[in-house]
């Protein structure tokens, strides 16, 4: 497969491992039999919330290891990190494990929350390094998916355990957990790398479809999500569409690149193959040459002026930055609320008489993929 395809399949993986590593977003789906089981009270449920999101605190240790060890290994230990985290507290819901403390399952929501960290970095790392001059809007794509995890857990549930009783559908979700990270890891550890293709080309084409499928995505999640599906077929069918929108979808654009990139090579062969008499005299074939090559000179310039602007800083240099306090303060005092909110949908849902707490999570997930979406619209539209 050419080098530009390959670009693209990473993004397609990275893609691939975001849709499944918003693992505590499905927390609110089964918060409540875990506060039942527990015994706890919504205090320490909200501070089991907040533990899940303390653990990315230690994200920072994700970097280091990304710096010294093959992006493999570092999914692999994210992945490992999440079937701890969830794996034991699935084996205490399945009474498998006979005691749990309360703060045993708070450090274990730690763990869980710092895997994410491990997958995210990766994924940030991946799409910045092969793209980029498109690296706002790729890593904007690609962290949407991280939204719809949720209802892509929601809908695997209600498929294939339809109609079971609340502290089943919990064991379910924290299996899912526990395994599906792992699963998609191994699967997409030799995809998700870092590409060499050379000379960077316009990407422009390749985006607008991937906003399309994004978009199509999301349309289709928020509709799906809006009533109660019928029957235990028609739940499968949604799980099978949805999996298609996300899995195989943005496989095309790899497998247009490669058809294209196929194509082209096999026209040039046979430019080759006519006399030079027939194509131009040396005259002018010597002032088309010279020309490609003062263009390709200027292109090249304008890539690697680029790339050195757009290098990274050290630790020392960031925090001294007032664009990365701005960053941190907005991000602690504006995206937290939201995530305050949405750990306690279930208790929300529960106190308004709503009993299907799953569906509002799903409706949730599938906004929250609109909403992580449209900066990257934005920028892609606007700031040209």
């Amino acid at each position: 497969m050419a080098q530009a395809a390959l670009q693209w399949l990473s993004l397609v993986a990275v893609v691939w491992l975001q849709f499944i590593n918003g693992t505590n977003t499905n927390f609110p789906a089964y918060s409540s039999e875990l506060k039942q089981l527990l015994s706890m009270s919504q205090l320490q449920l909200n501070n089991l919330a907040f533990a899940s999101d303390a653990g990315k605190i230690l994200g920072c240790l994700a970097g280091f290891a990304a710096d010294h060890l093959p992006f493999s290994v570092v999914l692999i230990i994210g992945s490992i990190l999440g079937f701890i985290g969830y794996g034991v507290q699935f084996l205490y819901v399945s009474n498998l494990i006979s005691s749990l403390s309360y703060w045993q399952v708070f450090g274990l929501s730690v763990l869980a929350g710092n895997s994410i960290c491990w997958i995210n970095t990766v994924c940030y790392i991946v799409v910045i390094r092969n793209f980029p001059s498109y690296r706002q809007i790729a890593v904007g794509i690609s962290t949407s998916y991280i939204g719809l995890s949720a209802k892509i857990f929601t809908d695997i549930v209600d498929a294939v355990w339809p109609h079971s009783s609340p502290i089943r559908r919990a064991r379910a979700y924290l299996l899912l957990n526990t395994v599906l990270p792992l699963v998609v890891c191994v699967i997409a550890a030799p995809i998700a790398r870092a590409i060499d293709a050379g000379k960077e080309r316009k990407k422009e084409g390749g985006f607008i479809v991937m906003f399309v499928i994004t978009i199509a995505t999301g349309i289709y999640a928020v509709i799906s999500s809006l009533g109660s599906v019928p029957s235990g077929l028609w739940r499968v069918i949604n799980l099978v569409v949805m999996l298609v929108l996300v899995i195989l979808a943005p496989l095309t654009i790899p497998l247009g690149e490669s058809l294209v990139e196929e194509w082209g090579l096999s026209n040039e062969e046979k430019v080759h193959d006519f006399p030079i008499k027939e194509l131009h005299d040396n005259r002018e074939l010597r002032s088309v040459e010279e020309g490609m090559v003062e263009e390709e000179v200027v292109v090249a310039a304008e890539v690697c002026d680029e790339v050195v602007a757009k290098e990274e800083i050290g630790l020392k240099t960031m925090l001294r930055r007032l664009d990365f306090w701005l960053y941190f303060l907005i991000y602690f005092l504006g995206a937290t609320l939201g995530l305050v909110f949405f750990n306690n949908l279930g208790q929300i849902s529960e106190s308004r008489g709503y009993s299907s707490t799953s569906s509002l999570v799903s409706l949730s997930s599938a906004f929250g993929f609109f909403g992580r979406l449209m900066p990257s619209l934005q920028d892609y539209f606007f700031s040209r």
